[in-house]
């Protein structure tokens, strides 16, 4: 089930699909950020749409596009690993924001019926952490206000 899951998060992040499509009503978004989880389909939505909107690259960029992460600029955002396994699947990603480089890991969890019920956020480094967590406050602000 996660394989599909997975090709249609990729869908969305190409602008193919609807983010609305894939996620649980219930689905719960860990922050790397936040203490609490943000529960419910509106909050993820909005979490994801703004992460979107704050990390850098070629949206396209995904660890099974044919022409892989070396294709794209070394700023840009890609993922460079994943694991699947049952309803789980686990996409290391890498980027870079104002000279700090960004590594971290996209930790999904789907249900039987093929929608994502748990999105978990894990940045390192701290220096990573703290320009995500601004620039995420900003844009939150920004799509809170539209």
């Amino acid at each position: 089930m996660i394989d599909a899951v997975i090709a249609r998060w990729y869908a969305v992040i190409r602008g193919e699909a609807e983010l609305d499509d894939l996620l649980h009503k219930d689905c719960v978004f860990w922050s790397p950020v936040l203490f609490q989880p943000q529960k419910g389909r509106d909050l993820t939505k909005l979490y994801l749409t703004a992460a979107s909107q704050v990390f850098p690259g070629d949206p396209h960029a995904y660890i099974d596009d044919p022409e892989g992460p070396a294709a794209i600029d070394a700023a840009g955002f890609r993922y460079t690993k994943k694991v699947l396994d049952g309803n789980h699947a686990v996409l290391e990603f890498e980027t870079t924001m104002g000279g700090v480089v960004v590594n971290g890991v996209d930790i999904i969890t789907c249900d039987d019926s093929g929608f994502i019920v748990e999105f978990k956020v894990m940045l390192r480094p701290m220096k990573a952490v703290a320009a995500v967590r601004d620039q995420m406050a900003v844009m939150l602000a920004t799509l809170g206000n539209t």
